[in-house]
């Protein structure tokens, strides 16, 4: 008998990331918020000139940079990216 085993997917480390947030440009639409793999994302209790609630970073060690926020904005509103480390 062949037993099936799952690999696990590498975890990647959290707080590596940051993102960019154009707040002006948004329309609230909200896939960066409900694609977000990590829920790094919520809806500003803020408005925006166009009267639509940007989102905002929960908590910066939740943001891995993987952009898939970026990637799905139709607005190019918001893009994430990951800190690199300066060589010294």
């Amino acid at each position: 008998m062949a037993t099936t085993e799952q690999k696990k997917a590498p975890e990647q480390k959290k707080g590596i990331g940051s993102l960019v947030i154009t707040v002006e440009r948004c329309k609230g639409c909200g896939f960066c918020i409900e694609f977000c793999p990590t829920d790094a994302l919520k809806f500003s209790e803020q408005y925006n000139a166009k009267g639509y609630h940007p989102p905002v970073l929960v908590s910066q060690e939740l943001c891995n940079g993987c952009n898939i926020c970026g990637l799905l904005c139709p607005d190019f509103a918001i893009y994430g990216f990951i800190n690199r480390k300066k060589k010294q």
